[in-house]
């Protein structure tokens, strides 16, 4: 069998892998080249505890007026893009606690045995390593600030899956991780999380491909798909199948095979500074939608959602927003001196849920729509996506993900 990929992400490249250990012939095609996308400039974290869809009741709570700021963690620029719009209004609606309820149901398949897949990567050549958070720190101005973090973490073990925290407060909230400012009053304490540097690992994965004697091809845009019951062209070369793992230009590829779910842009921003104390693992400014990650001898920084067009220019404003946050919560920053400003969209779904399986036309398949959570959900998208493709048989841990539905 004879598959091409399109996208060398985590997902796409994740996907190539598996079907690889499978004994199939894979090309990997993309636009620019390995983890030139949202794979390269995202927090790393691997964390299944704080996974979760999107669209949530508390995100309604930020208000018309706070989603139109720019330095507000959620920020939705005003346009008249008539799918942006249909987006929003589908969006809206599904944050309700019962429909993300459902959406979380979908996801724990996936979820349960993400880290699982991140094990067989490595067991089978992969040459990068997951590190532990020893633990996650999730920091707070004040105790009230942490009941949104306490509340989905109370929805998500309600959901069943399991939770392990700690909460402290005072002196020992500072004390558990020094590189805190003094004005952090609480800390969460979130065991048996993970993390990566994503573009570091993602190489890896590629570079595991070449290896076994897969192809990756960069620079190379695919616009169209011309499928038959007997094979599928894609950049003018014939295969046996192709999945769709472009990641946040996913849409318009999707559409031509039957996929109605609108795949919106939700852009997220990050850089790295020096500190004067590194931290061993994560932290995150829950209230605030930051993410700090130790990788290499810096930190990175990481967050915002902005709900924008996928080629639009890098908005200073939002790199100030998360410099503000940093001076409020860390020690021995050195923001003046960022390096790696960077901006990247991932792929978000209305539901909240992503696109893995089968398309109307013959022969093709998808995989993404996975929003912020591409780099934990990838390789266990690709290795459900690979059985589906070389048995015929979809996985149940893939029903609710369908994107046809």
């Amino acid at each position: 069998m004879r598959v091409a990929v399109v996208g060398a992400g985590m997902v796409g490249l994740s996907t190539a892998w598996f079907l690889q250990e499978a004994g199939v012939e894979v090309t990997v095609l993309d636009r620019a080249g390995v983890a030139a996308g949202s794979s390269w400039g995202n927090a790393g974290w691997l964390t299944p505890t704080l996974a979760a869809p999107l669209p949530e009741p508390s995100v309604l709570k930020f208000g018309i007026r706070a989603l139109l700021n720019p330095s507000s963690p959620v920020y939705v620029p005003p346009t008249t893009d008539r799918r942006t719009l249909t987006w929003l209004a589908r969006f809206a609606r599904n944050c309700t606690s019962g429909r993300w309820n459902t959406s979380m149901q979908g996801m724990m398949p996936l979820i349960e045995e993400a880290l699982g897949a991140f094990e067989a990567l490595e067991a089978g050549g992969v040459t990068a390593r997951t590190q532990l958070a020893a633990p996650l720190t999730a920091a707070f101005l004040s105790a009230q600030d942490s009941k949104g973090l306490l509340d989905e973490l109370a929805h998500v073990r309600a959901s069943g899956r399991p939770v392990d925290f700690e909460i402290l407060d005072g002196a020992s909230a500072r004390n558990a991780e020094p590189t805190l400012s003094d004005d952090v009053t609480r800390v969460v304490r979130i065991h048996g999380q993970r993390f990566i540097d994503p573009a570091l690992y993602v190489q890896a994965i590629a570079d595991s491909v070449r290896a076994r004697g897969g192809h990756i091809i960069e620079g190379t845009e695919v616009n169209a798909i011309h499928s038959t019951s007997s094979d599928v062209t894609v950049a003018g070369k014939s295969y046996d199948s192709v999945v769709l793992a472009n990641g946040a230009w996913l849409g318009q590829l999707a559409r031509q095979v039957g996929v109605k779910q609108i795949v919106q842009a939700g852009r997220g921003y990050s850089f790295t500074v020096k500190v004067d104390q590194l931290p061993a693992s994560p932290i995150y400014f829950a209230k605030q939608k930051v993410a700090c990650t130790p990788l290499g001898d810096r930190l990175r920084i990481a967050g915002m959602m902005e709900i924008r067009d996928v080629n639009a220019p890098k908005d200073p404003r939002r790199v100030q927003a998360l410099v503000t946050q940093v001076r409020a919560m860390l020690k021995g920053a050195h923001v003046e001196e960022r390096m790696d400003e960077w901006v990247g969209a991932r792929p978000c779904t209305a539901d909240g849920l992503p696109l893995i399986g089968a398309g109307k036309a013959p022969r093709v398949y998808v995989a993404g729509g996975h929003g912020m959570w591409g780099v934990l959900l990838g390789p266990v998208t690709g290795r459900l996506l690979t059985e589906q493709i070389v048995t015929g048989n979809r996985p149940a841990a893939l029903r609710a993900v369908d994107p046809l539905r």
